[in-house]
């Protein structure tokens, strides 16, 4: 083991001894100015151009990766354009349509209820406070919180099972309930930086901090993460984890790119985000 991993273990053992409150938001803030220069364009991997489309969108993600449903708005968004469109759709039309996103019987319902929800309380439109979109069919907080934030610019944390797995794992909270988990970190962060912490996170988790295997040795956070060596702490073995084309700045950022041989590192870039 390097000097560098004795010392990220200790430090890290130190932490776990006991941290003030003011230490742990000292703590946040500093990883998320690590992610800020890690991931300076970090953001809604979902594509669309309005809150409709956003929100249309969100519903199909559930248990589905970003990229298919990708494939599938395009089509989606051009035979639907409008919220009346989806209430009177053709539900078998529209279960074809969407049937490669999985639960595509429960989504079409979804889709149709929104749609009639939004014609008869808000003139067609998605609505930009988070009482009302709760109340939508197929919008929960966590769909909610990422229309607002990032149809409306209005700060939202959205706790994915990236999001929740991070932060218990960086012991911002031991909260394991989604809505305890935003408060509990809504508190740590200020709230103009909530939209952007989701995003950070959520992109780390996807190339970095995997649920089984982290890549702690190539993470630009473990001198600050009480969990530093869950995973491989060797930089060369860690590194075949990592995932994306952010793959250099992220080992640089680490103070590990010189240990890696540059083919696992072209690898790495090769690879797609986890979902």
């Amino acid at each position: 083991m390097s000097d560098l991993a004795r010392n990220k273990r200790k430090s890290a053992a130190t932490r776990s001894g006991g941290e003030t409150r003011l230490g742990l938001i000292r703590r946040a803030r500093r990883m998320l100015r690590s992610l800020t220069e890690a991931y300076p364009d970090a953001h809604c991997e979902l594509d669309f151009e309005t809150p409709l489309e956003l929100a249309v969108a969100t519903i199909l993600s559930a248990q589905c990766t970003d990229k298919r449903v990708n494939e599938v708005t395009p089509a989606l968004f051009k035979k639907y354009p409008t919220a009346a469109d989806y209430a009177s759709a053709d539900r078998t039309e529209l279960e074809e349509m969407i049937r490669s996103t999985g639960f595509y019987r429960n989504k079409t319902a979804s889709l149709m209820g929104l749609g009639a929800a939004l014609v008869e309380k808000y003139d067609g439109e998605v609505p930009g406070k988070l009482e009302q979109l709760v109340k939508l069919p197929g919008i929960g907080r966590k769909t909610a919180n990422v229309i607002l934030g990032n149809a409306f610019d209005v700060p939202g944390i959205t706790v994915d099972t990236h999001f929740g797995r991070l932060v218990r794992r960086w012991g911002w909270t031991d909260e394991e309930d989604p809505v305890k988990v935003e408060h509990a970190i809504g508190e740590l962060i200020p709230r103009k930086e909530w939209t952007m912490l989701s995003h950070r996170v959520i992109f780390h988790g996807r190339r970095v901090c995997h649920a089984r295997k982290p890549a702690c040795g190539a993470c630009l956070l473990a001198k600050d993460c009480p969990s530093y060596g869950v995973g491989p702490i060797e930089p060369a073995q860690a590194a075949k984890l990592v995932r994306g084309p952010e793959t250099p700045r992220l080992l640089a950022l680490a103070g590990v790119v010189d240990e890696v041989p540059e083919r696992t590192i072209e690898q790495a870039v090769a690879k797609e985000p986890v979902a």
